[in-house]
C-alpha cells in the first residue's frame, strides 16, 4: 500500500497558536484513552434506541404464533459482527459492561475452574495439602488485571508470578513465561499491546510455548491463555485463531464504539469455560445476567464491522500520521532532545502511538502538558491521570531511565488526525516547553 498522505504538497496553518484558539479548535491526541463514536455507530445506536427498545428476553405472539423479537435479533447480529472481527464463532462471544468486567470475569473463572476441575486431580501430587491456582502475568498489565491478581494473593485465593518485560525490547519473552510454569499453573495473562508504549507483545509465540508444555504433560495440565486486547483491536488486524488464545478481552470505546465490552472464550463451555460474576437472570446464555443494553451492543457490532472491512486502511493511515508526528518532533526539538519510548528497531508497535520524552530543559511531561493550549493528551493511562507524583511504572519496567520516564508524554493519533493537526500540535508543544522553561528559570532566580 502506497502513501495516503501528500506531505510534499501539504501547506500547514502558519498562524500562531493563540490565533488558532479563537477558532475553538482542539487537537485530540489521546486516542489510546478513548475514541469518539464513529458516525455509523451513532446512527445505529440512535435507530436502535428509537425502534428496537423492547426487552430482548420478552417473547411475543401474533395469531397464536411466536414472532421474532427484533431487539433480541439485533443482539445476535452484533454477536456475529464481533466474532467476524476477531475470527471466532459467535457462540464464543459474551457481552459485558466493559473491559474491566471482562477481565474480572475471565480471571475469576480461572480460579473457579481450577478449584472445580483441577484441584481434585492434583490432590495426590500434593498429598492432599491445600493448593491454590497459579497465575503468570506481566509487569505491564492494566489495573483491571493487575489489581485483581494482587487481590487474589492478599486473600489467599491464588498464587501469582509477575514476569518482567525485557529492558531492551519492552516485550515479554516466551521463555521467561515458560520458566515460571508450575504444576498448578492455571492461566497465563499477557496484554496484546501496551497502552503506554504501544509495544505489541508476542502473544502467538507465548501461546505456542505454552501449548508445547501442555503437550509434554499430556492431559495432566491445562494452562489457559488470556490476552487483554483493548489497545490492539481497531489498530492492527487481530485473529484469535492466529494468536491461539483461550480468552480475549474486547473494549468498544478504544475503536470508535460505545463504552461496553465483550469476552471471547474459545469453544465456550468445552475448551474454555465462563462463570458468571452475577446472579439473577439467564441473559447472555446465563453467563452475564441482567437486561441487555441493546443499543450499545448494536453499536459495538457496527464498530467491529468497520474494523473488519477497513483495518488495513486504518492501520496504514495512522502509522503515516504517527511517523510524521515523530519527524516533526525531531525537527522542532532536535533529535538529541527527544526520545521515543517504544520505537525500538525490530520491535512491532501500535501504528498510532508515540510515547515521547522531551529532554530539553529536563521538564516533567505533566508540566509540559499543563502549558499546552490546544492539545488534549496525557502522560499515561487515564485511570492514573490524577496521580501527579508517580513515575510511569510501565516505562520503568520497559527499561526507560527514571528521568526520561518523568519527561514522557503519550501522544496517540486516530483515524481523523490530519497533517495540519500534527503541525499545530508540535507548535503548541514548542510554546509549552518554552513557557515551562522560562517559568522554571524565573523560579530559580527568586
Amino acid at each position: 500500500m502506497g502513501s495516503v498522505l501528500n506531505i510534499a504538497a501539504f501547506d500547514p496553518d502558519s498562524r500562531d497558536v493563540d490565533d488558532i484558539i479563537q477558532d475553538g479548535k482542539i487537537i485530540y491526541l489521546d486516542y489510546n484513552a478513548s475514541t469518539p463514536h464513529a458516525p455509523q455507530v451513532i446512527d445505529v445506536i440512535s435507530h436502535t434506541l428509537k425502534k428496537k427498545w423492547f426487552n430482548p428476553s420478552s417473547i411475543y405472539f401474533s395469531d397464536n404464533k411466536e414472532i421474532v423479537n427484533t431487539s433480541h435479533e439485533v443482539i445476535e447480529d452484533a454477536r456475529e459482527q464481533v466474532a467476524d472481527m476477531i475470527g471466532s464463532s459467535p457462540k464464543d462471544i459474551v457481552f459485558t459492561s466493559g473491559g474491566t468486567e471482562a477481565n474480572n470475569m475471565i480471571l475469576q473463572t480461572a480460579v473457579k475452574y481450577f478449584n472445580e476441575h483441577c484441584f481434585p486431580d492434583m490432590s495426590e501430587i500434593y498429598n492432599d495439602k491445600p493448593i491454590l491456582p497459579h497465575f503468570i502475568t506481566s509487569n505491564l498489565e492494566h489495573d483491571s488485571v493487575k489489581e485483581v491478581l494482587e487481590h487474589f494473593v492478599k486473600t489467599n485465593t491464588a498464587e501469582v508470578t509477575f514476569v518482567g518485560a525485557s529492558r531492551q525490547t519492552g516485550c515479554i519473552q516466551p521463555e521467561d513465561i515458560i520458566k515460571k510454569i508450575r504444576p498448578n499453573t492455571i492461566m497465563v495473562s499477557v496484554m496484546a499491546a501496551n497502552n503506554i508504549t504501544g509495544i505489541i507483545q508476542p502473544i502467538a509465540k507465548i501461546c505456542e510455548s505454552v501449548r508445547a508444555v501442555e503437550r509434554e504433560h499430556g492431559e495432566t495440565q491445562r494452562i489457559l491463555v488470556h490476552t487483554d486486547a483493548a489497545q490492539i483491536l481497531g489498530k492492527v488486524e487481530t485473529s484469535v485463531k492466529e494468536m491461539d488464545v483461550d480468552y480475549m478481552t474486547i473494549v468498544g470505546h478504544k475503536f470508535y464504539g460505545p463504552r461496553i465490552g465483550a469476552v471471547f472464550a474459545r469453544d465456550l463451555g468445552t475448551q474454555a469455560h465462563l462463570y458468571s460474576l452475577l446472579k439473577g437472570g439467564c441473559q447472555e446464555h446465563g453467563y452475564r445476567p441482567g437486561t441487555e443494553n441493546t443499543a450499545m451492543i448494536v453499536g459495538l457490532g457496527m464498530a467491529c464491522t468497520l474494523v473488519k472491512h477497513n483495518i488495513a486502511e486504518y492501520e496504514h493511515y495512522m502509522e503515516e500520521i504517527r511517523n510524521y508526528l515523530e519527524e516533526k518532533l525531531e525537527e522542532a526539538f532536535g533529535a538529541d532532545n527527544v526520545k521515543f519510548n517504544g520505537r525500538i528497531p525490530g520491535v512491532p508497535r501500535l501504528p498510532n502511538t508515540c510515547n515521547v520524552s522531551i529532554l530539553d530543559g529536563h521538564l516533567e511531561g505533566r508540566k509540559i502538558l499543563s502549558h499546552v493550549k490546544l492539545i488534549k493528551a496525557s502522560v499515561g493511562a487515564a485511570c492514573h491521570s490524577s496521580d501527579k507524583n508517580s513515575v510511569n511504572s510501565v516505562l520503568l519496567a520497559s527499561g526507560i531511565p527514571e528521568d526520561v520516564a518523568k519527561s514522557s508524554i503519550r501522544l496517540s493519533v486516530g483515524r481523523e488526525t490530519s497533517l495540519n493537526d500534527i503541525a499545530i500540535a508540535v507548535e503548541d508543544l514548542k510554546q509549552a516547553v518554552s513557557l515551562a522553561k522560562s517559568k522554571d528559570a524565573a523560579a530559580d532566580t527568586d
